[in-house]
């Protein structure tokens, strides 16, 4: 009259699991296209800002030689390889020579924002004017959530042994479980348990 459920419980119980894990695997994969896609895309790089720096000196002595100056007033996020100088002026250390304009053949500027000599001539005491652009907020929001991400993906594989092994065991009771039902309903041995 009342039939053992036992072993319908366990086919549900693995059935489950593998499942579970299949739809975790289709999350992850779909939140890397969605992430990347934003990523790769440019779509967040239209609205980007300018920023400028008007003569920068002040309590630096700023320099154009072979050793190259760090640029100092670019914010945390420009966007490297955005820096143009817009003017570069030599000026002397008493003041007493009128500051004379330096031709941007003279000079280069690399993407990190590194101020060298061009040429064999050095400046010992520069003003600079330059500007560079800054990343968006949802620039800079989507380089988070792509390193968060990538980051958490780390974290998860270091756990993904311990995940198998539970899952493995979890597998092979519910086997065990199953085997012991068909057992149970072929009545093979003429015991019970």
């Amino acid at each position: 009259m009342f039939k053992s459920k036992k072993g319908q419980t366990s086919v549900g119980l693995i059935t489950g699991l593998v499942f579970g894990i299949a739809l975790l695997i289709l999350a992850v994969i779909i939140a890397f296209v969605i992430v990347f896609t934003l990523s790769d895309s440019d779509l967040l790089a239209e609205n980007r800002a300018t920023a400028a720096v008007v003569n920068e000196s002040g309590d630096r002595t700023v320099y154009i030689n072979a050793t190259g100056y760090q640029l100092d007033g670019l914010g945390t996020y420009y966007v490297p390889g955005t820096i143009v100088i817009t003017q570069a002026w030599n000026e002397t250390a008493d003041g007493t020579v009128v500051p004379s304009l330096i031709a941007s053949g003279n000079y280069s500027v690399s993407s990190t924002g590194i101020v060298l000599n061009a040429t064999a001539i050095e400046y010992s005491n520069v003003s600079l004017s330059y500007t560079s652009s800054v990343y968006t907020i949802e620039e800079r929001s989507k380089d988070h959530l792509t390193g968060n991400f990538t980051k958490a993906v780390d974290n998860v594989s270091t756990k993904i042994p311990t995940i198998l092994l539970v899952a493995s065991i979890v597998l092979i009771l519910g086997v065990l479980v199953l085997l012991v039902g068909a057992w149970q309903r072929m009545r093979i041995g003429g015991g019970s348990i």
